[in-house]
């Protein structure tokens, strides 16, 4: 099994060991020494190089690597934790609740269908938000820190039970020793003065939805009366990250295949006044006009390849911003075991609707086969939970072999399902996405730190 990624960005030579996630900035020659290493000794591997390379480089290079890999950062191999024991006492520790299955715009490209899931339009009760509320304390164990995102649809349709559950949840941090880390994504159409205020004191990060340029949203997202969206939210948005401060909050937009020149739409929303920025490629049928297809994917990536350049460049000059996909962690982030799960849909983190039904996460919702139970009879399929808490990267074929593993943990479950029928087979289109996106991001690292 290969051991090593290597790839040439930014004007760095990069060398990834990808079981120990240790990255090299390289020069020519253990670039070129890298792909001999294993199968060639010394004598073969200095005929290979002659006469680019004199005798004692090609010594000094591999005695260079040599103790890298005798000291696990190159050449390591995949270590064996046998049977991966992930949350066996099914412990919930974040819910993602639809306090509105009803929206006040009509994006195209809505999973959810303008709100509705495709059903009913609804509003969730505070009733059945404090019963998820109880379920999520009464599941999370041990843990103190519990995570909720108001999510729609349009949360903001259903202010008052958002602002009746958040205080309910502080009444429980004190009765069961627990810390609510609320969240809310909106898409802006109803921010005022108000309800600002009681984000940037309630909310742990906010997520604004724009897509970008006024043509490029406005061709997606318009409002129910089919007008554009783009300069009724934008200067609400403005107000509200200046209102934000040092606090959290993610301008977060959609390119689909009408916009494949996205790094445009990341540098105007830079541009206007936001430095926290995620535009993400749709995910959509793919008889959608709009959907991103194999043949997208050219493009798609040599603009995360510019995009990165571009970034690296606003960050020398004393102008970045931070890109949600170009924020990595080359420490390795949490435990190991969390990199080879992924995101814990399904088993740690589940969604709720407003008639209370628990779904694996939001892009289940509507999917009746993956109705997991109730906030009344809590999780009934127990089966549909162990699908979910097996699937990992050795577990997937297509992820075992691939460099990028321990950084995407597999991918998307609702994605890998959608396209392939299965939690088990990954979705390729979205792969090779974030296989440049790492690319990019230990690029800009590598750039930044060593300049």
């Amino acid at each position: 099994m290969v051991k090593t990624h290597k790839f040439e960005l930014n004007g760095k030579k990069i060398v990834l060991d990808i079981n120990s996630g240790s990255v090299h900035v390289v020069d020519d020659i253990i670039w070129d020494i890298v792909d001999l290493f294993e199968e060639s000794d010394i004598e073969n591997i200095a005929n290979s190089l002659k006469p680019k390379y004199s005798e004692e480089e090609i010594e000094d290079a591999m005695s260079e690597i040599n103790v890298l890999k005798e000291n696990g950062l190159l050449f390591s191999d995949e270590p064996d934790f046998g049977n991966i024991e992930y949350n066996k006492e099914g412990i919930v520790k974040a819910l993602c609740l639809h306090v509105a299955h009803d929206c006040n715009l009509r994006c195209n490209y809505c999973f959810a269908s303008q709100g509705d899931f495709n059903g009913e339009k609804l509003i969730m009760p505070f009733e059945v938000g404090k019963k998820a509320l109880d379920f999520l304390v009464a599941n999370s164990g041990n843990r103190r820190n519990l995570e909720v995102d108001f999510f729609g649809g349009e949360p903001l349709m259903n202010f008052e039970v958002v602002k009746q559950l958040v205080s309910y949840g502080e009444e429980l941090e004190k009765t069961h020793d627990k810390n609510f880390r609320f969240t809310i994504t909106t898409n802006g159409v109803l921010l005022n003065e108000e309800n600002m205020a009681y984000m940037n004191e309630k909310m742990e990060n906010v997520v604004l939805s724009l897509d970008g340029r006024k043509s490029v949203n406005d061709k997606m997202r318009p409002t129910i009366s089919g007008d554009g969206s783009h300069d009724i939210i934008t200067p609400k948005f403005l107000e509200f990250a200046k209102l934000r401060g040092g606090k959290s909050y993610y301008l977060r937009g959609t390119f689909t295949s009408h916009n494949l020149d996205f790094s445009e739409d990341v540098k105007y929303l830079h541009k206007i006044g936001f430095d926290s920025i995620s535009v993400e490629p749709v995910v959509a049928d793919p008889s959608q006009d709009y959907a991103i297809l194999e043949e997208h994917l050219e493009k798609a990536i040599s603009e995360y390849e510019k995009l990165s350049a571009e970034y690296i460049d606003a960050h020398k000059q004393g102008k970045g911003f931070d890109f949600f996909h170009f924020m990595i962690d080359l420490s390795q982030g949490p435990c190991f075991v969390k990199r080879v799960v992924g995101c814990g849909a399904g088993v740690e983190y589940l969604a709720v609707t407003p008639e209370g039904d628990l779904y694996p996460c939001h892009q289940f919702v509507g999917n009746e086969d993956f109705k997991l139970g109730t906030v009344d009879t809590g999780v009934e399929k127990k089966d549909m939970v162990d699908m979910f808490r097996n699937a990992n990267v050795f577990t997937k074929d297509e992820c075992r072999s691939c460099w990028a593993k321990y950084y995407c943990s597999g991918g998307c479950h609702a994605n890998a399902y959608n396209f392939n029928g299965t939690v088990d087979k990954p979705y390729r289109i979205g792969c090779e996405m974030e296989k440049k996106r790492i690319e990019c991001a230990i690029s800009i690292k590598a750039n930044l730190i060593e300049d």
